[in-house]
């Protein structure tokens, strides 16, 4: 039997690399996620002028388009008061998810040097790039703030919970989606595209440019079939800490435009979306291994 010295006696048992990987490695090595946060955001304003105000151009610019088109062409500011805080208020929480999961999608690919060279939890590379949209939303969320008080907006303790609710499902989301599919993207580029068209999609699934009471005056009894989208429950959380409060009679448009029990199943969305979080991490562990012989 061998002996073993007093130093071997101190050190701690072997693992394997792999055993401190996933989200709870990602939180473990905070200080290289904010590196990794600070190095996306320097990289998508560098050489630029005017930096962060583009976080403030974009959004505005695509609001007008819409506000212009759907609006005043299909004239729908008739129908709902207050149609641009409405309309800007589905648009923010939508250019959250859809950012992270474009951007989440790419991570791995965008980074293949870092991912080949350093061991790190791959993960870090999506819950970074959904760090930087939620840096880019922020602007967003100040405007829609500073618009919201214009046209009369009280804040109450109900609308921070609706808001923080709307974030939460679209942030865990965007990333559960953002580690499914940067790992397959890693194996077939197709997959990259194919985020982009569902995005593409998403603006007209949720309740933004149209109102909830229009799909509920169309489906009548089926209207609560549109709700298990989850994107349009967020957008309804927004427009529930933000729109409802803007109105002449906010308690009125809360009862004939939003749908019964939303704080409620906001909630429930959450902890589903958690879930499918857990089931994304899940997949990606299984894949990862193989993602750098693929680079």
């Amino acid at each position: 039997m061998t002996a073993t010295s007093p130093d071997e006696a101190d050190l701690p048992p072997l693992r394997p690399p792999s055993s401190d990987n996933g989200l709870l490695g990602v939180l473990r090595r905070r200080y290289l996620l904010q590196l990794l946060v600070r190095r996306e955001i320097s990289a998508r304003y560098q050489g630029s002028f005017l930096g962060l105000i583009w976080s403030y151009i974009n959004p505005l610019t695509q609001f007008c388009i819409y506000y212009f088109v759907v609006g005043f062409i299909f004239n729908l500011h008739a129908d709902i008061p207050n149609f641009a805080i409405h309309l800007f208020a589905g648009l923010t929480v939508v250019h959250f998810f859809t950012e992270t999961f474009g951007a989440g999608t790419r991570s791995i690919v965008r980074n293949r040097a870092l991912v080949v060279k350093m061991a790190m939890p791959r993960e870090m590379f999506p819950v970074a790039t959904m760090l930087v949209s939620l840096y880019h939303v922020f602007p967003q969320i100040v405007i829609l703030i500073m618009a919201s008080f214009l046209s009369g907006w009280t804040p109450e303790p109900v609308d921070l919970l609706a808001l923080l609710l709307g974030l939460l499902i679209c942030g865990l989301l965007g990333l559960a989606g953002a580690l499914f599919f940067s790992a397959a993207n890693v194996f077939f580029s197709d997959f990259g595209n194919i985020v982009s068209v569902f995005n593409n999609f998403v603006r007209w699934g949720v309740p933004m440019m149209y109102s909830y009471a229009m799909v509920d005056d169309r489906f009548g009894r089926f209207a609560h079939y549109y709700l298990y989208n989850p994107l349009a429950d967020a957008v309804l959380l927004f427009q529930r800490a933000f729109w409802v409060g803007t109105v002449d009679d906010p308690d009125h448009v809360a009862v004939a435009a939003m749908p019964d029990h939303l704080l409620l199943n906001g909630v429930i969305i959450v902890a589903i979306s958690a879930l499918i979080l857990c089931v994304a991490q899940f997949v990606f562990s299984r894949l990862e291994n193989k993602i750098p012989e693929r680079l």
